[in-house]
C-alpha cells in the first residue's frame, strides 16, 4: 500500500464541520493545550531549581537533583496509563468529554501542588504528597493530547489537516511561553523568598487559567467523525486492545519517533537548565530567557512546519527535524558552554525554535493518519504518550551521566544524537493509511 504519508492528504471534507467551526474548534484546542502545558512545564522548572531544596533537604546537590528528577519522570510514566484510559473512552464516548475531564485533573493536580509543605513542614510526605499529585499530572495529560489533536484534525478539511493539526501543538510552547514567564517574574526574588513561597505562585496561579480552559472546551462541538461512528454504532468495544493487537507497528513507530522530540524539549528546559546555572555559570534568568524566546519562536515555527507537511508530506519534515537535532547536538552544548549569552541564545533558539518544530509540527496529522477512526484516539495517544514517557526519562538519565563523568557536557551531547538516529529510524517505519478516513 502506498505511503500517504509522504504526500498531501486528500479525501472529503467532513459535512458536520463548517469553516468557522473548524477555526472554533482549533483555537479550544489551543487554549486547552496550553493549560494543559503550563501546568505540566512549570513541574519540571521547579524539579530543576526548587524541588532539590524543598523536599530533598538531606541529599548533597546532586543527589538532590537526582532525586527530584526522579519524581519528575513519574509524570512521564504515568502518560501510557493516561492515554490508554482516555484513549479507550475518547474511543467510546467521544473526544470533547475526556478534554474536560482531563482539563479538570490537571488543574486540581496542580493546584494542590501548590499548596503542598515543604520537607521541613511535614517531612517525608511532603515528597510523597508531591508525586502523588505528579501522577495525576501525568494521567491528565496522557489523555489530552490525543483528544486535543483529534478534534483539530477531524475537523480539519483535507489540505490543512497538517495546519490545523499544529494548532494544539502550539500549546507545548505556550505553555512553555507562560511557565517561563511566571518562574522568571518570582525568579527575581531573593533566594530565600523564592524558595519560601515564591516558587508556589505559578502553581495557584494555574486555577484562573483551568477556568478559562473549561468555558472555551464547554462550548466546542464533538468531532464530526466520532459523531458519525456513533451515529452508525460503529464504535469499537475495546479500542485500546485492537489498536495494541492489530496496530502494533503504527503504535510503537509512533512511539519511537516521539522519543527525540521529548528529549530535545526536556534535556534543555530541565537538566539543561540546572546544569548550565550550577555548572557553567550562567544565572538563572539568562537562561529562562533564552528559553522563553526560544519558545515564542516554536509558536511561528509550529504551524508553519504543519502547513509545510501538507504540501512535502509528513516524513519529510519531520525528518529534517531529526537530521537536524543529530547535527546540532554537539554544537549545541558547546555554545552553552562558552558561556556567551549571545551564543546562548543562538544554541537554544536553532534546537527549539527550528529542530523540536520540524517534527513537532506534522506530528499530529501524521499520527491521526496513522489509525483508523474507531480506534485514533487509543492508538495515537498510546504511540505519543509511550514515546513521551521514554524521552521525559532522558533527563534522568543524563543526570546520572553528569554525575558519573564529572558535569561534562558530551555524555549529553552524545546521548540526543544518538537518540535523534533512533527515531529517524523509526519514523522510517511509518505508513500512514488512513488520511482519507480523517473526515470522511
Amino acid at each position: 500500500m502506498t505511503d500517504i504519508s509522504e504526500r498531501p492528504a486528500g479525501g472529503a471534507p467532513a459535512d458536520a464541520a463548517t469553516p468557522r467551526q473548524t477555526r472554533k474548534v482549533a483555537f479550544a484546542s489551543l487554549v486547552g493545550t496550553t493549560v494543559e502545558w503550563y501546568d505540566f512545564y512549570i513541574y519540571g522548572t521547579a524539579a530543576a531549581l526548587v524541588f532539590p531544596t524543598v523536599f530533598f533537604p538531606d541529599f548533597s546537590p546532586a543527589a538532590g537533583l537526582l532525586a527530584s528528577l526522579s519524581t519528575y519522570a513519574v509524570g512521564f510514566a504515568a502518560r501510557p496509563l493516561g492515554g490508554m484510559v482516555f484513549g479507550h473512552y475518547g474511543d467510546r464516548v467521544g473526544r470533547k468529554k475526556m478534554l474536560v475531564i482531563s482539563l479538570l485533573a490537571m488543574g486540581i493536580a496542580t493546584l494542590a501542588m501548590g499548596l503542598v509543605p515543604g520537607f521541613a513542614q511535614i517531612g517525608i510526605l511532603a515528597p510523597i504528597l508531591v508525586v502523588g499529585l505528579r501522577f495525576v499530572q501525568g494521567v491528565a495529560v496522557g489523555g489530552e493530547w490525543g483528544g486535543a489533536v483529534l478534534m483539530a484534525v477531524e475537523h480539519a478539511p483535507p489540505g490543512k489537516r497538517g495546519f490545523y493539526g499544529s494548532w494544539p501543538q502550539i500549546g507545548s510552547p505556550l505553555g512553555l511561553v507562560l511557565s517561563t514567564a511566571a518562574f522568571s517574574a518570582v525568579g527575581f526574588l531573593p533566594d530565600e523568598d523564592f524558595l519560601a513561597w515564591g516558587w508556589r505562585l505559578p502553581f495557584l496561579a494555574s486555577a484562573l487559567l483551568i477556568i478559562v480552559g473549561l468555558v472555551v472546551r464547554l462550548r466546542i462541538m464533538e468531532s464530526p467523525v466520532f459523531a458519525q461512528m456513533e451515529a452508525a454504532g460503529s464504535t469499537a468495544r475495546m479500542p485500546v486492545k485492537d489498536a495494541i493487537t492489530r496496530h502494533t507497528r503504527s503504535v510503537f513507530g509512533a512511539a519511537g519517533a516521539f522519543v527525540i522530540i521529548n528529549t530535545v524539549f526536556y534535556l534543555v528546559t530541565v537538566l539543561g537548565l540546572s546544569w548550565a546555572t550550577t555548572h557553567v555559570g550562567i544565572p538563572r534568568g539568562t537562561f529562562l530567557g533564552a528559553v522563553l524566546v526560544a519558545a515564542v519562536v516554536m509558536c511561528l515555527t509550529v504551524p508553519a512546519f504543519g502547513a509545510l507537511s501538507d504540501r512535502l508530506g509528513r516524513k519529510p519534515v519531520f525528518g529534517a527535524g531529526a537530521v537536524l537535532v543529530a547535527l546540532f547536538a554537539f554544537p549545541l552544548f558547546w555554545l552553552i558552554e562558552s558561556g556567551s549569552t549571545p551564543l546562548l541564545f543562538l544554541g537554544i533558539i536553532v534546537i527549539m525554535g527550528i529542530g523540536h518544530p520540524l517534527m513537532y509540527g506534522p506530528q499530529a496529522a501524521l499520527y491521526s493518519e496513522m489509525f483508523p477512526p474507531e480506534v485514533r484516539y487509543s492508538g495515537a495517544s498510546l504511540g505519543y504518550q509511550i514515546g513521551g514517557m521514554l524521552g521525559g526519562l532522558v533527563p534522568l538519565l543524563a543526570s546520572a551521566l553528569l554525575v558519573a563523568y564529572d558535569n561534562a557536557a558530551w555524555p549529553m551531547s552524545a546521548l540526543l544524537a544518538v537518540i535523534a538516529v533512533i527515531s529517524l529510524g523509526s519514523l522510517l517505519s511509518i505508513r500512514a493509511r488512513y488520511a482519507d478516513e480523517v473526515a470522511s
